[in-house]
């Protein structure tokens, strides 16, 4: 099988992944932030939550749920700037994660990815990667940052020079 990829370009593809799955489990784990309420452990990421509080109509009073799941509704996510983020988040592991992908695919495709496509793939992961205190943040956060720091450089050796074909 023929790739389009140097070996520089292998090592960027197989991270690039790595760090897209890393952000991507990172931003779908509720464990962004850890607290307590009504004396019970709670944690929450940006659309999932483990352990809130819910107003009992037949005891008049708030009780814990004590199980991880999702806000019922976009809406119900608790500020204006926790939907951005879950948003914006999101979008940016999407994208991390279409950039490792199309990297995978240099490895099985001659001539998917030049030097210009490897440019513009470390670019894309470059700005995927400005996503920003449990261990699913710094997940989300680390893969960021490896995908803009290390990946991007590597995505610029990434591609083999083309052929120079005289017509």
């Amino acid at each position: 099988m023929a790739s389009s990829l140097t070996c520089t370009g292998v090592i960027w593809a197989l991270l690039s992944f790595l760090c897209a799955a890393t952000s991507c489990v990172g931003f779908f784990m509720p464990y962004w932030l850890w607290g307590s309420q009504l004396g019970k452990p709670v944690s929450f990421g940006t659309f999932r939550r483990c352990s809130y509080p819910v107003h009992d109509e037949s005891r008049q009073m708030m009780v814990m749920v004590e199980e991880c799941g999702r806000y019922a509704s976009f809406q119900g996510i608790p500020s204006a700037e926790w939907r951005i983020c879950t948003v914006v988040t999101g979008l940016g592991c999407g994208l991390l994660l279409l950039v490792a992908l199309t990297a995978l695919m240099g490895c099985c495709v001659s001539e998917l990815i030049s030097r210009t496509v490897g440019r513009v793939a470390g670019g894309i992961q470059f700005l995927g990667g400005k996503c920003e205190i449990g261990w699913a943040y710094y997940c989300t956060g680390a893969g960021a940052a490896s995908a803009m720091l290390l990946c991007t450089w590597l995505a610029c050796f990434s591609g083999k020079k083309q052929k120079q074909y005289p017509y």
